[in-house]
Order: C-alpha cells, then structure tokens, then sequence
C-alpha cells in the first residue's frame, strides 16, 4: 500500500475506521471467496457490514475469472449510487493475480474500457438497463445488486438471502464477454443461468 495512517487530533474516529477496514479487508481477502460466503449479516459487535463484504466479493471475484488479453492493472469501476468506494479502498493498490486493483467511479457510459469489473449499485431499470447494454460488447464483468440484472443481461447479481451474501451467474453474458470464470466459483454460486457449473 505504501501509505501510512499517523493518528492526528480530530481525525482518530475515521483513522481508527480506516485502520479496521483495511484489517478486515486483508483477512476477507487472504481467506477468499468461501469466507466471505459464511459471514452471516446478523446484527451484533462481530458481524462484518454488507457493504464490507459486497467489497471483499469484488475483489474476490478478480482471482475467479480470467480476461482476454494481458494488463497490469485490475480496475473495478462503480456506478450509480457511492456504497463501497470507502470498504474498496484498503484494497487499493494490492495486487491480485499479478495486476494492481485500482478503484474508480465511472458516470458516463465511454469510460467503461478501462473496466475489468463494472459495479452497478441499485438505480433504476432504465439506467440499469442501458449500463448494461453499453457493457455488453466489452471484457467487463458486470455484477449488480437485484436478481433482475442477470435476467436484464449483467453477467453476476449479488443478493442478500437469509443474513447472507450469495451470488448468481448469467454464463451467456460472461461468454459473451470472452470472459472465464473458474469452476472453483461457480460451485459457489447459488444459482447459475445460461450454461452449465
């Protein structure tokens, strides 16, 4: 990571806050997908925040899926409304399978070639919609927080069922995509459309 947090008068609450995340964030990501799997979402001192875990799933995801062509970075790129930029942050920098994560917020529709993961946080269908379609001729793995986005044509939809965090996969979209998904994730997927686990 290269920065340091020094602990300054006024800003302890959010340097102690940082601090935390980025604990968590390495444990979620060294322990992989199947960790962040098991974390319950109930209420109480030990559970980790959704959005937290939303994040550890992103990057996870990187390890999972293979993109044509090489690079040296991994850039998840966010869209709509601003959830995870503040738990993506500790991971910033990292590198996961030989590519450095980088971290942005994408508005328009052209800044989408430099995606490798497109998050699309929840907006409306007609938003949702056309982000997808503009996706769709493009290597991005396109994840969504409503199990209608895989039935609209985005490649994963994370959801949130019985205090957990589960995943479905749209093979055809990721195909599509030229994309490759590892069998090791696709185990792990509660549900998995378009083409065999």
């Amino acid at each position: 990571m290269g920065r340091t947090l020094a602990f300054s008068p006024g800003c302890g609450r959010r340097t102690w806050r940082a601090v935390r995340l980025r604990r968590v964030a390495a444990a979620l990501c060294g322990a992989g997908l199947a960790l962040a799997l098991l974390q319950p979402l109930a209420a109480g001192a030990q559970a980790v925040p959704e959005p937290q875990l939303r994040a550890a799933y992103l990057v996870n995801f990187l390890k999972y899926v293979e993109w044509p062509g090489g690079g040296v970075t991994a850039t998840i790129c966010l869209y709509g409304r601003d959830t995870l930029s503040a738990y993506l942050a500790p991971y910033e920098g990292r590198s996961v399978q030989g590519r450095e994560l980088r971290v942005r917020r994408i508005f328009q529709f052209d800044q989408l070639a430099d995606c490798q993961e497109l998050y699309v946080a929840e907006t409306d269908e007609e938003r949702q919609a056309a982000v997808i379609k503009a996706a769709a001729r493009l290597p991005v793995l396109t994840v969504g927080e409503t199990a209608a986005f895989v039935q609209q044509g985005g490649a994963l939809a994370l959801l949130r069922q019985d205090g957990r965090i589960v995943f479905d996969v749209n093979m055809s979209v990721v195909t599509r995509a030229g994309l490759r998904v590892s069998p090791q994730m696709l185990r792990l997927a509660r549900d998995v459309s378009g083409g065999a686990r």
